[in-house]
């Protein structure tokens, strides 16, 4: 009974998370409450485990209910070093790191997961999409693929493992092998997300230099990649000087979607120094082949000084308001981090 409650919050938790991905419920005033529903379920969901997953863990210790989901993962991985061997703690452990936005510890969660389930389709898929959020540039790499591979092979009708692994083959410059692994994917979706997953396949069909897979209308000449081109110039106030005196910052500029999802068209990673650094950011920026800048006509873009050096926004990070841009433009972005 105990752990079939555990089991259904857990599932509860990770829907809640992966409802966060939802990003029109984060607009305007929807966000707050969202994050914090998140939170309040992620804390009760690590609670309960802690109490009713591992009595015997905390038998011989004096553990007090976790009041914030910071609390709770101390709490929960502490009782995990004792403990190692409960795949569903270190999966929980994973889920509400991602939700504090230490990725790299999610990825790491993740792994231990794997090394005690290595054959389980959705936490492969899970740990795979856990470490390219932790790289630099939210890249896949070999051991993420060779995961959504082996998720692919142990469950063949899993429709996020071919998903994943043409955007992985999409990442490489592999398009014609991305053609082939969406277009067999395609017989299994309903109209709507067909008709969205056509338009990725025609986008990977053009970049393999075939044709369309459906006739379409004839369109504008569109914009080379260099006409959208963006050049930034980043600078800090002088009150972060002292900050990356210490060469342990990492500067990220970003792209993105006005009002859409947090994943960025283009980022470009940098150590922070302390005088202006000026980038330009363009399609080969871009860690999602299928979202290029030049298809957009307006993105909004921003800097953001991290001390984790990790590409999602953590406490202690600073970040440049955005800035909204119509594209093409040859005007040379000026932020300046820090500002009052």
């Amino acid at each position: 009974m105990v752990k079939a409650v555990f089991l259904s919050l857990a599932a509860l938790l990770a829907a809640v998370a992966g409802g966060a991905m939802l990003w029109p419920l984060l607009r305007a005033g929807k966000r707050a409450i969202w994050g914090t529903l998140v939170a309040s379920m992620a804390v009760a969901t690590v609670g309960l485990y802690l109490w009713l997953g591992t009595p015997a863990a905390l038998q011989s210790r004096d553990v007090e209910a976790p009041q914030s989901l910071e609390q709770a993962v101390e709490q929960l991985r502490a009782v995990l070093d004792e403990h190692p061997g409960r795949t569903e703690g270190w999966v929980l452990l994973a889920r509400s790191q991602l939700e504090l936005g230490r990725v790299a510890d999610a990825a790491a969660s993740f792994e231990r997961a794997l090394q005690l389930e290595p054959d389980q389709p959705e936490l492969l898929i899970e740990a795979a999409q856990a470490r390219a959020r932790a790289h630099p540039k939210m890249l896949f790499d070999d051991t993420g693929l060779q995961w959504l591979q082996h998720a692919r092979k142990v469950a063949p009708d899993s429709e996020r493992a071919l998903w994943l692994i043409g955007i992985v083959q999409r990442q490489r410059g592999q398009d014609e092998a991305a053609v082939r692994t969406w277009e067999s994917l395609l017989p299994r979706l309903e109209p709507n997300a067909a008709a969205a997953l056509r338009e990725q396949i025609d986008a990977a069909r053009a970049d393999a230099g075939l044709p369309p897979s459906t006739p379409a209308a004839a369109a504008p000449a569109a914009a080379t990649a260099g006409d959208h081109a963006i050049t930034v110039r980043v600078a800090l106030a002088p009150a972060l000087q002292a900050r990356v005196a210490a060469g342990k910052d990492t500067l990220f500029v970003i792209a993105r979607v006005p009002g859409g999802p947090p994943m960025p068209v283009a980022v470009e990673r940098h150590p922070a120094q302390s005088g202006p650094l000026t980038v330009t950011l363009d399609d080969a920026d871009s860690p999602m082949p299928t979202q290029k800048l030049s298809a957009l006509d307006e993105v909004e873009v921003f800097a953001r000084l991290s001390a984790s050096g990790t590409a999602m926004r953590q406490d202690g990070d600073v970040e440049s308001a955005p800035v909204k841009l119509s594209l093409p433009t040859d005007r040379t972005l000026d932020i300046t981090l820090g500002q009052p």
